[in-house]
């Protein structure tokens, strides 16, 4: 059975919390190289950073954080795992993240994934550039 689970890192059980940084690790750091003084950012502690992620069978399957400290949110740290790629977990993920939200929400989108985010109501907002060696574009859901 899949779920949906929300939590702070400290309200987090250790071994999601785990499991969690281990995808995000194989995703960011082993598949797209980006080194983990960037990838481990310190944001995830913050009391206005809010983890979400997929679970199956004890597994998870995809991820997100949403950074509330500012207006507009910001969603960022989207990982699935190879395995579970193209069943949707992430939309459904990015949809949870905006309904909690509540306000508008901001994404440093990798500049591929622009259409995805697109069709989840994300616009573009600025000129693409270089983050962390991805080509990267700015992008903004404005909550109807």
């Amino acid at each position: 059975m899949v779920t949906i689970g929300r939590a702070t890192v400290r309200d987090a059980d250790p071994a999601v919390l785990y499991r969690i940084l281990r995808l995000r690790t194989q995703v960011f750091v082993h598949e797209q190289r980006i080194v983990d003084e960037e990838e481990i950012d310190g944001r995830d502690l913050e009391d206005t950073t809010t983890l979400f992620w997929v679970e199956e069978n004890g597994e998870v399957l995809a991820t997100l954080r949403l950074l509330q400290d500012d207006v507009p949110a910001h969603v960022g740290r989207v990982a699935t795992a190879q395995q579970a790629r193209g069943r949707g977990l992430a939309a459904d993920l990015v949809r949870a993240a905006l309904e909690h939200a509540g306000t508008d929400v901001a994404i440093s989108a990798q500049a591929y994934l622009e259409g995805w985010y697109g069709r989840l109501g994300f616009v573009r907002t600025g000129e693409n550039y270089l983050e962390a060696g991805i080509d990267h574009v700015p992008m903004l859901f404005t909550r109807p």
